[in-house]
């Protein structure tokens, strides 16, 4: 009786496609459940959203705070810029346009512009560390912060603004002279705009309030620039163990200047402890105090922790208003506008069009080229628009992406960039083929070596993305967006649908026997006989058509090909004329 014959775990081709197949449903379905959910709960949309060149949106005109006699530089302008498109951002706003006209910076926005973004645009100060040296309740009068006392015995008071010992340093009490004790004892909080402390000179003392006008400050001249603040986040304290106290705080990195700084003040401030107020520092955004903590130990790598009565909310306030508050000079909102799409839906229509020949002539060429074998690239393009569709409408309401003509270009591109990963493919299982494999064999030693030279394609694509969009600012980072996005589809695509259907339809018939309009026929692709493979007999055809495939053949065939074509002809010749 003979033993039974165990069967192979190893998965064969055909499971393998299937389980490749399986896995992209998957995910088509889970994009398709979260484009979904994203609709009916989340705001979203089945459509993209537009930038401003194809949609409009919202303009802010942000225009310099100046003391008399003051000027801003170009530098300070270049730096504004820079830190505005920060905080947009890091809300999640794409393709915003943030430039400057004249003295004044132009912000763009796409669409309609939510509270908190305008909010992160208008709130355009700059942020300074001042140490306190008075504090107190916040006082009820109106009395203008800029007009002198009127003195009691109705003659004109002159109080000494000038001090008579020289400060040594921002907390020295020397600073408090008589006039600035007075106009201290008489700040009213309801007043604190009317007396432009958000121009205040950065070498002299500051008479505030908090930004909720329950405190008024005298504080020492700016001893660090919120410009020396790299990062600020929002976390709870941790004891030294490692376990959460429940105790929101914030936390502060400066760079390598205000490291220096801040180290000699934390000394200082921490050897005024029990001298309060004098042992605070305040964090002094537009000229009003965000939190003034105390100093309890010194601070030397450059990585402060605020504690307080913080909720996480909060914390995360404080922090973002740290990390992006941090403008050389300070701005107001000279207007705000809705304007109109720059180029329009008959722009829109145009790169659509533009899209659609594209994908007419890759279709064309590949038919052409390929044959039946042409119907996987169609459909693996089918398969990749589709997905890029549904990531783009998943960005949008997500993360905030908006398609641009630029980014409408990026997809366009990647078009030929899709098609040429199977191109690549195809004509290492042609070669295969050629070289004597049967089919399904030719297919799988043909996807080993294409699938090299196709991560190596599709990474040099993905770095040029990356490189352009870290380096690029406006409507070009949609460019490089849409690029590394359709590239990193693209090797999807190839992996799970293009080389499964393959494997597949390797099996059927009309593939695996070589027809003529498979694209795949080895007489036809000049295939040499190497003794690996038995091919199939040839039919028999017209004469014009045999002539016509021999010259198609002989084109197709490698330079070793031809000549060993050339020696069995040689040889053969021999034989002939010794019988």
């Amino acid at each position: 009786m003979a033993a039974p014959t165990k069967r192979s775990s190893r998965p064969t081709p055909v499971r393998k496609a299937v389980r490749s197949l399986t896995w992209l449903g998957v995910i088509i379905v889970a994009l398709f459940g979260i484009n979904a959910a994203g609709v009916i709960w989340g705001g979203g949309s089945w459509t993209p959203k537009l930038a401003l060149d194809l949609e409009g949106g919202t303009q802010i005109i942000l225009a310099p705070q100046l003391a008399d006699n003051e000027s801003v530089s170009q530098e300070q302008l270049d730096q504004a810029v820079s830190i505005i498109r920060q905080r947009v951002d890091a809300s999640g706003v794409a393709e915003a346009e943030i430039n400057t006209e004249g003295s004044n910076v132009v912000v763009r926005i796409p669409g309609e512009l939510d509270e908190q973004t305008r909010d992160r645009i208008e709130s355009s100060a700059k942020l300074e560390l001042r140490p306190v040296l008075l504090a107190d309740a916040a006082t009820n009068q109106s009395i203008d912060p800029s007009a002198s006392p009127e003195p009691t015995d109705g003659a004109q008071e002159e109080l000494q603004a000038t001090p008579s010992i020289e400060p040594t340093d921002a907390s020295d009490p020397n600073w408090v002279t008589p006039a600035l004790q007075d106009q201290f004892d008489n700040f009213d909080c309801a007043s604190l705009d009317a007396g432009q402390t958000n121009v205040a000179p950065s070498d002299q003392p500051l008479v505030t309030c908090d930004t909720n006008r329950q405190i008024k400050y005298l504080l020492g001249p700016v001893e660090v620039s919120g410009e020396d603040i790299v990062d600020a986040t929002n976390g709870q304290v941790q004891t030294q163990s490692g376990a959460s106290t429940g105790q929101w705080a914030v936390n502060i990195v400066f760079n390598e200047r205000g490291t220096e700084e801040f180290a000699k003040v934390s000394q200082r401030l921490f050897a005024l402890n029990g001298q309060t107020p004098r042992d605070q520092f305040a964090f002094v955004l537009d000229g009003a105090v965000l939190s003034a903590p105390q100093m309890n130990g010194v601070i030397t790598d450059g990585r402060p922790q605020v504690t307080g009565s913080f909720t996480q909310e909060s914390s995360k306030a404080l922090a973002d208003q740290l990390k992006f508050g941090a403008l050389p000079i300070s701005f107001e909102v000279q207007s705000s506008d809705t304007i109109s799409a720059t180029l329009g839906t008959s722009q829109l229509q145009s790169g659509l069009i533009a899209g659609l020949i594209g994908l007419i002539l890759v279709v064309i060429y590949t038919l052409f080229q390929y044959r039946a074998l042409g119907s996987v690239t169609i459909a693996s393009l089918v398969i990749a628009a589709l997905i890029t569709y549904l990531m783009i409408t998943i960005l949008s309401w997500r993360e905030g992406y908006r398609l641009s003509l630029a980014g409408i270009a990026g997809l366009i591109v990647a078009i030929g960039f899709t098609a040429d990963s199977f191109i690549v493919y195809f004509e290492r299982v042609r070669d295969e083929l050629r070289d004597g494999r049967p089919l399904v064999g030719a297919v799988e030693a043909g996807w080993k070596r294409a699938f090299r030279t196709i991560l190596a394609s599709k990474g040099v694509n993905l770095l040029a993305a990356i490189v352009l969009f870290i380096l690029a600012v406006g409507s070009v980072k949609g460019f490089a967006y849409t690029l590394g996005l359709t590239t990193i589809i693209d090797v999807i695509v190839v992996i799970l649908f293009t080389h499964p259907m393959l494997q597949l339809l390797a099996q059927t018939r009309f593939f695996s026997s070589g027809h003529p309009w498979s694209g795949l026929d080895p007489q036809a692709l000049g295939a040499v006989y190497r003794g690996r493979a038995e091919f199939r007999k040839p039919v028999a055809v017209p004469a014009k058509k045999a002539a016509s495939s021999s010259r198609e053949a002989q084109k197709r065939q490698t330079i070793a090909e031809r000549k060993a074509a050339q020696v069995d002809a040689t040889v053969g010749a021999g034989e002939g004329k010794e019988s």
